[in-house]
């Protein structure tokens, strides 16, 4: 039995199957979940106008200080895990990073051409650093670089093609044992999920479960094909350490 809480740093882009991802731990009956913590201070910083953003805003602390305080504090409801759901790139350059190191770190990835062909029909534009994939390669090597090892790394893919054997993995990785809660859960919202869960989780409050995985032909339009080949580096680096199922 574990004498500290664990708290998992899962650290996404967008459109990365990140919120059932926190589906599946939120249906663990020993774990807390926080969805996107840095949102509100994201769009506070950067004055970017995403869908719901005064709500957003609103609904949250817009001091990276204090939420970083936050998030090393006491663990909801006295759980033994607390896994906490963060876009990398709302974690801007002037966010301290050495609350990180009290974390348990892991990262979930995805095709940069499937991201883009999702994420287009939330919003027309986007940058490679909307995408997440040099922010996340920042904290890995910083996570690495302090372990001697790389942390776990998560294809999207592959949870999809075989949810058991990727959790089963992923939960090993991080010293915790698989749950088959984790398998599959109720449909609908969550207390717990952020207040721009209505423009971004449509297909994640119908679910009850991981979809199989079906290979789908992507037609991109060339402004963002050439987005996905800028990203492509650094997806292969984080594929590379990727966990085998």
């Amino acid at each position: 039995m574990r004498a500290e809480p664990l708290r998992i740093a899962m650290w996404s882009g967008p459109r990365n199957l990140s919120t059932a991802m926190m589906r599946a731990f939120g249906n663990r009956p020993d774990t807390a979940v926080s969805d996107e913590p840095f949102y509100g201070f994201y769009l506070a910083r950067t004055g970017l106008d995403h869908p719901g953003r005064n709500a957003v805003i609103a609904s949250q602390p817009t001091d990276w200080q204090a939420v970083a305080a936050a998030l090393t504090g006491p663990v909801p409801e006295g759980r033994a895990v607390w896994y906490q759901k963060h876009m990398a790139h709302h974690l801007l350059p002037g966010v301290g990073r050495s609350w990180i190191d009290r974390m348990a770190n892991a990262f979930l990835i995805r095709d940069p051409r499937a991201v883009l062909a999702s994420y287009a029909r939330v919003r027309a534009v986007a940058t490679l650093d909307d995408l997440g994939l040099p922010q996340q390669c920042e904290i890995f090597r910083r996570v690495a670089d302090r372990l001697g090892a790389p942390p776990p790394v998560l294809d999207a893919r592959d949870l999809l093609r075989d949810p058991r054997a990727a959790l089963t993995a992923l939960c090993g990785a991080l010293g915790i044992p698989f749950s088959e809660a984790m398998l599959s859960w109720p449909p609908g919202r969550r207390d717990t999920d952020g207040v721009w869960g209505e423009h971004w989780y449509a297909a994640v409050e119908q679910s009850t479960g991981f979809q199989p995985y079906r290979p789908r032909a992507i037609d991109l339009p060339p402004d963002l094909e050439g987005l996905a080949e800028d990203a492509r580096p650094y997806y292969a680096e984080l594929y590379e350490a990727r966990l085998a199922g």
